[in-house]
């Protein structure tokens, strides 16, 4: 059944939540960014409540995709609420755990740069410029050795990451290439130009979607514990500069793609 816009309900559905995580996401930037200029807070207190909320915001609409995508899950590989840019850059139904890291070295890089005098003379920026020397070879040996423990203030990022990332590739590539095996290709081969597929195609592409939601599922869990473990890793100062540039890009990637996807006619 269609809705009044020509999409399928579950689509509709599917759409007004990820339209509401983008509404929440600006929201979410607006109170970060008032947090990294407060500078009265005792123990961080307001910022650690703030990220603490920013996590369960994610966790919340993993929830909703996981219970949407049980009436279409391969909807969200690749979203028609999407535009072609993103889709053209998503991994496994989202983005790739391990670009958490990769923006926590860009931005260190970037804000040290942009505040190098006051870096050389010890004036405390408490952003992502200030990242001590323990953190970055807590986090740069992480990338190498998956099997390292977790302690309190470094946990395991991007090398166990990486890890598992190339673990649900492995497993979406295998899917994608029973494209090509029985009994899907002998159902095709059967099968007349233009008739409808019967119960036993049906059947056949009803067990491919079971194991695209089982991928869906693992890669959400990995971007939120791989989202977890870099904030833990982090003083609550640093987690908000992190946390804004994240939303910063999501919402400037949106944005930037309606504006292409309006330029070539794909409105």
């Amino acid at each position: 059944m269609a809705t009044s816009d020509g999409l399928p309900s579950d689509q509709q559905r599917s759409r007004c939540c990820f339209l509401e995580w983008m509404r929440l996401q600006e929201s979410d930037l607006a109170e970060l960014l008032e947090a990294l200029s407060l500078r009265d807070d005792p123990g961080d207190r307001h910022r650690r409540q703030l990220i603490g909320r920013n996590i369960e915001h994610f966790e919340e609409y993993i929830g909703k995709r996981r219970s949407l995508s049980q009436e279409d899950v391969a909807g969200f590989f690749a979203p028609a609420w999407n535009t072609a840019i993103e889709n053209s850059m998503m991994w496994l139904a989202g983005c790739r755990p391990s670009i958490f890291v990769r923006l926590v070295y860009v931005l260190c890089g970037a804000e040290v740069e942009a505040s190098l005098s006051e870096f050389v003379e010890g004036a405390r920026m408490g952003n992502l410029g200030e990242l001590t020397a323990s953190q970055l070879a807590g986090i740069n040996a992480l990338q190498i050795d998956p099997t390292m423990h977790l302690t309190k203030h470094i946990y395991c990022m991007q090398g166990r990451t990486i890890g598992e990332e190339e673990k649900l590739t492995s497993r979406m590539a295998s899917l994608q290439e029973k494209i090509a095996d029985q009994p899907i290709v002998a159902i095709a081969r059967r099968t007349n130009q233009g008739v409808e597929p019967g119960s036993e195609a049906d059947a056949a592409l009803d067990e491919c979607e079971r194991e695209m939601l089982a991928i869906m599922g693992d890669a959400d869990r990995l971007r939120l514990n791989t989202l977890k473990e870099m904030v833990g890793a982090l003083t609550p100062p640093q987690a908000v500069d992190f946390l804004v540039a994240s939303k910063k890009l999501h919402l400037c990637i949106h944005e930037w793609g309606k504006r292409r996807n309006h330029k070539h006619g794909r409105d």
